[in-house]
């Protein structure tokens, strides 16, 4: 059984062992707690840990608190021998620690495609296309899709295309101008969206793949025959049976991609999820989670999305984490939670709370007049060595801490930051930690250390 060295301050020395001695037995190894020369393990730097702690024997791996300073190469070139890491940033955290590192080594694969549209594309100077699909590519894009505007034939569609591809990006048009699709895949288009009745016959001479809609949304109209064309000419493509909005018939679309898997098993088909995303009065990372697990339980390999609307403007990398949610959740038979804190953005997964007791064992502890801030059970609670104050109101609790400190400027618009915080996070349901930012998932800012 491998013995752990877990590393801490002498505030959170109690919490820590507490902790571990619950987690231990589950998580099969033995431990140390090494205790730094130090209040707050936090405010500890990894070169000043070389130089005031040293390991004991035995000792396989040692846990760093996560929100210490420095880098582990540091004590690495002191301790070689010795595996050295950086936990959680709260302690409270140690039990998700030591499950989510058994999973690390399979998480993270997928198999749905994003196709990500750049609406109106035409519009767009190229510098400003070149400049969003570098981005969406960041994000997770693995095509970028080109919006043309219907109506209008786009005579640069060729020299974007290539200047796309000459950036090492993927592309497909969007498109039924076939004179558009023609010159967009000479140019390097991969696939063309979309194809039915009205331009099929175009299709052959594209050499690309291409999207097979129905002719109207509602029963699939003319789908059959489109795809029986493109099979008799030997054109690849994938079924998009086009997904509605809501009130406009979504859950008979639904339904559509259903009997579409159905009659066709071995098809490649694509959802668009902009109909939904754009069209739904409700932030997007949720509704992308879900589409992802409809695709990703039907094997719909591609999907294609937009960020137009303000609340859908990271749809790319919501769907970039969902598919990969997803794809651990369906290959590993396990249901899609407590693995994508990334995709959490409004609340936070679960409270981390001291509760009544903690803080009270803290605010016995503390000696000096440094202000700890803390956000729980509907309180924020303001504790140091000559107070512990608690309220709802920040202007109220700080009256009451002008009234028995001396607070000068600086220090106050740091206090009122902090509260602000503090008051958010009570609002949201969300877990605050003193000065670190609060969690919004992959929207997380972290904050710079204003304190070294």
């Amino acid at each position: 059984m491998p013995h752990l060295l877990f590393l801490t301050g002498k505030l959170a020395e109690p919490a820590l062992r507490r902790t571990l001695m619950e987690l231990a037995p589950r998580a099969g190894f033995e431990y140390t707690v090494g205790v730094l020369p130090i209040t707050v393990a936090a405010l500890a730097t990894t070169p000043w840990i070389a130089t005031h702690f040293t390991p004991p024997a035995g000792v396989d791996r040692m846990i760093l608190p996560g929100l210490c300073h420095g880098s582990i190469d540091v004590l690495q070139q002191v301790w070689g021998n010795l595996l050295i890491e950086k936990g959680p940033n709260d302690l409270r955290d140690l039990p998700d620690f030591f499950g989510a590192e058994k999973d690390d080594a399979v998480y993270g694969g997928h198999d749905i495609e994003i196709l990500a549209e750049i609406n109106h594309a035409p519009r767009h100077s190229r510098s400003d296309l070149l400049t969003r699909a570098r981005k969406a590519r960041s994000d997770g894009a693995d095509v970028i899709d080109l919006g043309c505007d219907p109506g209008t034939r786009w005579a640069g569609i060729a020299d974007t295309v290539k200047a796309l591809r000459d950036e090492g990006l993927r592309v497909s048009l969007d498109t039924f101008d076939p004179h558009e699709a023609a010159a967009g895949a000479r140019a390097g288009a991969e696939l063309i969206l979309s194809v039915n009745r009205v331009n099929r016959v175009a299709a052959a001479d594209w050499g690309c793949e291409v999207v097979a809609i129905p002719d109207t949304p509602a029963g699939c109209t003319g789908l059959a025959d489109t795809v029986d064309y493109l099979h008799s000419k030997n054109v690849p493509f994938r079924i998009d049976p086009v997904l509605e909005p809501i009130a406009f018939g979504f859950a008979e679309s639904l339904g559509r991609y259903l009997e579409t898997r159905k009659k066709y098993p071995q098809v490649e088909m694509m959802m668009g999820v902009g109909n939904l995303t754009e069209l739904t009065d409700a932030d997007s990372a949720g509704i992308n989670v879900l589409l992802a697990g409809f695709c990703q339980e039907l094997s719909i390999h591609s999907v294609l999305t937009t960020e137009v609307i303000n609340w859908a403007q990271s749809s790319v990398r919501e769907l970039d984490l969902a598919r990969r949610l997803i794809h651990f959740a369906c290959q590993e038979h396990q249901l899609p939670k407590r693995r994508e804190p990334n995709l959490i953005l409004l609340r936070d997964p679960k409270l981390r709370e001291h509760g009544e007791a903690g803080l009270r064992e803290l605010a016995a502890s503390v000696s000096d007049r440094n202000f700890r801030l803390f956000a729980e059970r509907g309180k924020l609670h303001v504790i140091n060595g000559a107070m512990w104050l608690q309220g709802t109101d920040p202007f109220e609790l700080f009256a009451q801490m002008q009234q028995r400190a001396d607070i000068d400027p600086a220090h106050a618009f740091y206090l009122g930051y902090e509260l602000a915080k503090a008051l958010t996070a009570l609002t949201l349901g969300k877990n605050y930690v003193q000065d670190q930012a609060l969690c919004w998932g992959f929207l997380t800012l972290p904050e710079k250390d204003r304190h070294g």
